[in-house]
């Protein structure tokens, strides 16, 4: 298919942080030239957001494009996710969809380039159009600054956009019944709500040497009101350690609590929050009081007409409880608890690269999907190499379908829904009836030995073979 289908992308371009700037517009004639443009990134940074319009792509089949009345913010990425989502949009979304695709280059040079700009120019857009897709993206240490020659140390483009929208992440494995799992008894998916907002995230440490007091100290702004003043320790004169003060807001909290209940009762599954209330019983406490607060006056009785419920539980009971567990419920959770489940949940599902990932904001009206693991550095060098690589690249489809199904929702485009969801059952068949996989998912289901795996862009390959025959032959579309 890929020969007969010709694009013809309008690009529109403009400075970042400048709207107001006059656009300049490039056509990209062929899927050639797209691919080179993908492939030379890491030395010609784009620094501007494009436009897709994509109403003159024409394709041979006898399908009639999806139209989609809103925009897709698109956030590009890095390394070897970044040649994988290039692939799934030119194969697997555009032959399909009219659809306007605002993208946003956030791959590491440009980010550097823009001086982090149009990371929040991203966040905005999404803010503006109500739902983005993000491939992943590299958070820069000391060593991916010397290697980039960064201008410093950029944040998290992740958290970036997660304080640009006030979201919650939710994290949900994609089964596949063929791929084994190290907790066997999970049958049904686990999703992991991050309240992924300050603690740890936003702390401040300090080392100290010798003797002193460590002390935690609030003062209001009203020089009226005293100082709330809390000794942590006092250090000897030949002691040494290690100091943290961290914090989080109750409004944030609330936003916790209204984007987790709503999506339990989306999803129509109970709900477990939990932490460590008995030990940290001011902190955790304000945790536990507010989500049974809002429960009881917002969502108890909706929660009782589907049937399901809503407890607090400590967090190392919870663990237990979600180890012997068939699954099939979700776990609100504070940031490091969330970070570290989600992973646990991921792996015992069967891969961390069977794993999505959404931001939701607490009114339910504005999304971003992207996968939930990292770029895949190694499998890029071999890349470099002009090595074949055998990379899983399920999630970042899920990335797409998941924006796509929210777009759809929020449009009433029941067509878009049934695309994504078609798109996504492609990938599950592949794996567990076609037994087409990568390399990863082979060697979880047949052992490290397992020769039966395919390359990365056979299995894409694979996946638009799959889905023209099944676009085909659905006569809803």
């Amino acid at each position: 298919m890929a020969s007969s289908v010709r694009h013809n992308l309008r690009i529109l371009s403009t400075s970042v942080g400048s709207p107001t700037s006059s656009g300049i517009c490039r056509v990209i004639s062929n899927r050639a030239s797209s691919t080179r443009l993908h492939q030379n990134y890491s030395n010609q940074p784009t620094h501007y957001s494009r436009h897709f319009s994509c109403s003159s792509i024409m394709a041979s089949n006898a399908f009639k494009k999806i139209k989609v009345q809103g925009k897709l913010v698109e956030i590009d990425g890095d390394e070897m996710t970044r040649i994988i989502w290039h692939r799934i949009r030119e194969d697997l979304i555009l032959p399909f969809l009219d659809i306007d695709l605002l993208y946003h280059d956030l791959s590491i040079q440009n980010r550097d380039a823009t001086d982090d700009q149009i990371t929040i120019d991203a966040g905005e857009a999404i803010k503006t159009h109500g739902v983005g897709v993000k491939c992943a993206t590299i958070t820069p240490d000391e060593a991916r600054v010397k290697e980039f020659k960064l201008k410093k140390m950029w944040p998290s483009p992740n958290g970036t956009i997660r304080n640009i929208l006030n979201g919650t992440v939710f994290r949900e494995p994609i089964i596949c019944q063929i791929v084994k799992r190290p907790v066997p008894g999970w049958t049904t998916p686990i999703v992991v709500g991050r309240h992924a907002h300050a603690d740890q995230y936003r702390s401040q440490g300090l080392k100290v040497e010798g003797a002193g007091e460590l002390e935690l100290v609030f003062t209001p702004a009203e020089s009226s009101k005293p100082a709330q003043r809390l000794s942590i320790n006092k250090f000897g004169p030949n002691d040494s350690g290690v100091g943290l003060g961290m914090f989080n807001t109750a409004q944030s909290i609330d936003d916790f609590a209204h984007s987790s209940f709503k999506m339990a009762i989306s999803k129509k599954i109970p709900m477990y929050l939990s932490t460590k209330n008995t030990i940290l019983k001011a902190y955790d406490g304000m945790w536990k009081d507010r989500f049974q607060d809002i429960y009881n006056r917002e969502y108890k009785g909706e929660f009782e007409k589907l049937g399901i419920w809503y407890e607090h539980r400590l967090i190392d009971d919870m663990v237990a409880q979600m180890i012997k567990s068939s699954g099939g419920f979700l776990m609100a959770l504070k940031n490091y608890d969330g970070d570290v489940q989600s992973d646990i949940v991921a792996q015992g599902f069967g891969s961390l690269g069977l794993m999505t990932s959404e931001l939701v904001t607490p009114d339910g009206k504005i999304m971003e999907s992207e996968a939930a693991h990292g770029t895949v550095t190694r499998h890029y060098r071999e890349h470099q190499k002009g090595n074949p690589t055998s990379t899983n690249s399920i999630a970042s489809i899920y990335a797409w379908t998941r924006g796509l199904k929210f777009r759809g929702q929020v449009d009433s485009n029941q067509p878009l829904v049934e695309f994504s969801n078609i798109l996504e059952s492609c990938c599950v068949e592949s794996v567990d009836k076609d037994e087409i996989m990568t390399k990863d998912l082979a060697i979880s289901i047949w052992g490290k030995d397992s020769k039966k795996y395919v390359t990365t862009e056979q299995f894409l390959d694979h996946i638009k073979d799959k889905l023209t025959k099944k676009v085909s032959s659905h006569v809803k579309l």
